[in-house]
């Protein structure tokens, strides 16, 4: 089973846990990794390239920090340019990557906590989701349980290994007996 990470950092230099998870993927024989800011940092996007690297994969995973509730400018430039009518969908038809899985792999400064009604966000964070689970069902893939990782600005070194580890599990499992790792936080006890 090949799985396609799809990294959305817009600077990895300036990243603890995602350089970190990125480190983790590359030990990974069956992901195939594409990391957005190295290959388009001023360039367009290779259309034909990205779309070739997606349709020969079982599960996609996309990768980013969490900017302003949303995923930054590159990814989802990416995904405009790259999930086009007629290869991806068609007029209320799935395309080339239906029954495919995708996942999403996030980040967030804030604590877990903060999401949440009373919270100093204002909505759970899985309301923000939203719009990639409706693109998964649109183009016809299996949505899978995300990994959110909260308060990464409080991580320490012990806190960076387990996430990596959770991490490397996720994308070396049998997707279907995936525990959900949304809560996911540096604050919890550790499970093993």
């Amino acid at each position: 089973m090949k799985t396609v990470l799809i990294v959305g950092h817009p600077d990895l230099r300036s990243s603890r846990i995602n350089a970190a998870l990125l480190e983790e993927s590359r030990s990974l024989e069956d992901v195939h990794i594409r990391v957005l800011s190295d290959l388009y940092r001023t360039d367009s996007i290779d259309i034909q390239a990205e779309q070739d690297a997606i349709a020969g994969a079982d599960h996609i995973v996309l990768q980013y920090p969490t900017f302003w509730y949303a995923m930054p400018s590159i990814l989802k430039r990416w995904l405009d340019e790259v999930l086009t009518r007629g290869w991806a969908y068609g007029t209320g038809t799935p395309g080339a990557l239906a029954g495919k899985s995708l996942r999403i792999v996030t980040t967030t400064g804030g604590a877990f906590e903060g999401y949440g009604p009373d919270g100093l966000h204002g909505w759970e964070y899985e309301a923000m989701l939203v719009p990639l689970k409706a693109t998964a069902r649109r183009l016809g893939m299996a949505w899978q349980e995300p990994l959110v990782i909260h308060g990464v600005r409080e991580l320490d070194d012990a806190g960076i290994r387990r996430i990596r580890n959770s991490f490397h599990e996720l994308l070396t499992e049998t997707r279907e007996e995936h525990r959900p790792v949304e809560n996911l936080s540096p604050f919890e006890p550790a499970n093993s």
